[in-house]
């Protein structure tokens, strides 16, 4: 009975998994396929074999293509299970009238983090001052009614 006990352990012990799981979104290898393709020389068809579609097409052209590529997996047991992001690159395409491919921007999790943002801050509008302004426009408009004004000449 002892020696089953150590065997039903053993197995599901060695039974687990020691590589973690990853959740992988877009195209997968997006930083090595890219190199295949050639900036004057490939066109749209030869994209969509490589690359199979975009994730994201331009909003007003079509002459945009965006390809996501993600990889997230769970963390380690000091950082309580957490997902970490190992891979998250932005491959952006544009592509001329004719469909050749007139340039490619790579962008990775590295120099996603080097980009600088402007630190201008846009005011807000204060809520106590907007209360008091809305109160206040619709005094003036009740007094500036013209009902109103005509039953006070009425009554005098």
């Amino acid at each position: 009975m002892h020696k089953l006990l150590i065997i039903i352990l053993f197995i599901l012990l060695f039974d687990c998994n020691i590589k973690p799981v990853r959740k992988t979104h877009g195209v997968l290898y997006l930083d090595k396929k890219e190199k295949n393709l050639i900036i004057n020389k490939t066109n749209k068809n030869d994209t969509l074999l490589i690359l199979g579609p975009p994730s994201t097409k331009g909003t007003f052209d079509n002459t945009i293509w965006i390809y996501i590529e993600r990889i997230r997996s769970k963390g380690s047991l000091f950082r309580f299970g957490r997902n970490i992001t190992s891979t998250n690159n932005a491959l952006v395409l544009n592509f001329n009238s004719k469909g050749i491919l007139e340039s490619k921007n790579l962008y990775d999790l590295k120099k996603n983090n080097k980009i600088e943002f402007v630190k201008n801050k846009t005011a807000s509008i204060n809520k106590e001052q907007d209360f008091i302004y809305s109160f206040l426009s619709s005094i003036r408009q009740k007094v500036n009614n013209p009902k109103t004004r005509k039953n006070r000449r009425s009554s005098n």
